[in-house]
């Protein structure tokens, strides 16, 4: 027994020891580094096509795309409030056929959050989706038909609820919303077909989903991916879908390859999924 207790107490005194030169040693651990972080990121790409008697054929065509992301995070102990920005336009010209549209885009978005627990927290948040340039769709004979254009249409959303971030790679949210649809000229986006009035602006309450997934799979590859859903209290099984998706393979420090897929299901526009895919190899280069 005297035994056993000589050897827990020195036990004890070597753990006091270690407790103690522990206490002495300088606090090394960094401070959480609040206040604002920035990040932007530019992209262009050129395509260009010559031929001069080329005796197999062709037509001479030019592309071009700009692409602007970018994201400032005010972080805080007890709030983040996050504002991200998407910027794209892009044209493209074949042989004698006019200069079209290939990219036309504007998606802005806020979302507060207030940090009550670990990973589970109450936000708020608002976006805004629209174009910068005139749209069309062509027919047989390339007679362009205008489809929409500047805030015609443009989207709006201001949700509430709780976000859900178990790892920083994996983000989504639930609550409700308004989502609101403008239009001015180009009224289908937004009118009634039931009713005998033209209606410009479209108003409905709402169910909002938002996931957001964000992974290196390699060292210059990343997947990132955003899923949008809206399910309007008026007709809960009719929900709007907005899924994009990027993948990026970092080249050099300034080429970049990019494909880009985006689905749209909104069943009042249009009754079938959209697709859009883009593959893009050009410069890339990080402002912030």
């Amino acid at each position: 027994m005297r035994a056993l207790a000589v050897s827990i107490a020195a036990v004890l005194l070597v753990a006091l020891v270690m407790n103690c030169a522990a206490a002495a040693q300088p606090d090394t651990a960094k401070a959480p580094a609040w206040g604002w972080k920035h990040s932007s990121v530019g992209t262009l790409t050129l395509t260009q096509v010559a031929f001069t008697d080329w005796s197999q054929g062709g037509d001479n065509a030019l592309s071009w795309a700009l692409g602007l992301d970018g994201k400032s995070v005010l972080d805080e102990e007890k709030t983040n409030w996050a504002n991200s920005y998407k910027f794209g336009f892009g044209q493209a010209r074949l042989g004698d056929q006019s200069i079209r549209k290939t990219d036309d885009r504007i998606d802005l978005e806020t979302m507060l959050t207030y940090k009550i627990w670990d990973v589970v927290n109450p936000y708020g948040a608002a976006t805004l989706k629209t174009q910068f340039a005139k749209g069309y769709v062509y027919n047989a004979a390339g007679i362009g038909t205008g489809v929409s254009k500047c805030f015609d249409p443009a989207y709006l959303t201001q949700s509430a609820g709780f976000v859900y971030q178990p790892i920083a790679e994996l983000k989504t949210r639930l609550g409700a919303g308004v989502r609101e649809i403008l239009t001015s000229e180009f009224t289908h986006y937004a009118d009634d077909p039931k009713t005998n009035e033209v209606e410009k602006t479209r108003i409905d309450g709402g169910l909002e989903s938002v996931t957001e997934l964000s992974v290196t799979i390699e060292e210059n590859i990343t997947l990132s991916s955003r899923l949008e859903l809206f399910a309007p209290f008026k007709t809960i099984d009719k929900v709007v879908v907005h899924n994009d998706n990027l993948v990026t393979a970092k080249v050099s420090k300034y080429i970049t390859v990019m494909l880009n897929v985006q689905l749209v299901y909104e069943e009042p526009v249009l009754p079938r999924t959209q697709y859009k895919e883009v593959l893009s190899f050009g410069l890339s280069y990080t402002f912030l």
